[in-house]
């Protein structure tokens, strides 16, 4: 079988950043997933669940919401809890949606109130959302971007 894209990262030298994970076309449609990660694998511990839902909730609720509506395919947390996918119509770079992460960490870290769609009827595990914490972690992304702008994969050695 293929190795799947992702696999072939080396994820012992991968920090914090925005990168082009893949670029998919079919017809004359592409489609460019991110790679929003927030934590260095294997480094730093991976980010608490009840923080990287309640990222996943306000960062897809801005997403949809923002400028760039229309080219939103998908926002969601990656299996390893290390960080997030975004998945947007076009044929995009890291420098592209820069200023739109920086703006959606920006909503992240001033959000007050109730989580959008944490309740039972909108969420198959509503109750679990911690504010606080994904604040921490956004805190800490938005300042290794503005460090740092991390939006090459590390080369294979």
């Amino acid at each position: 079988m293929d190795k799947i894209a992702s696999f072939t990262i080396d994820h012992l030298r991968l920090q914090s950043g925005l990168y082009v994970s893949r670029k998919d076309t079919k017809g004359d449609v592409t489609v460019t997933t991110f790679d929003m990660r927030i934590t260095a694998p294997n480094k730093e511990p991976v980010i608490d669940m009840p923080a990287l839902h309640t990222i996943e909730h306000l960062a897809a609720t801005y997403l949809r919401n923002s400028a760039i509506k229309d080219d939103v395919v998908y926002f969601g947390p990656m299996g390893c809890r290390t960080g997030c996918y975004i998945l947007l119509f076009g044929d995009l770079t890291s420098e592209d949606i820069y200023p739109t992460v920086i703006d959606m960490c920006d909503f992240i870290l001033n959000f007050t109130g109730d989580i959008p769609g944490a309740t039972s009827k909108e969420c198959g595990n509503y109750s679990e959302q911690n504010l606080n914490m994904a604040k921490f972690y956004i805190a800490k992304y938005k300042k290794a971007l503005e460090e740092n702008r991390n939006f090459n994969y590390p080369d294979s050695e």
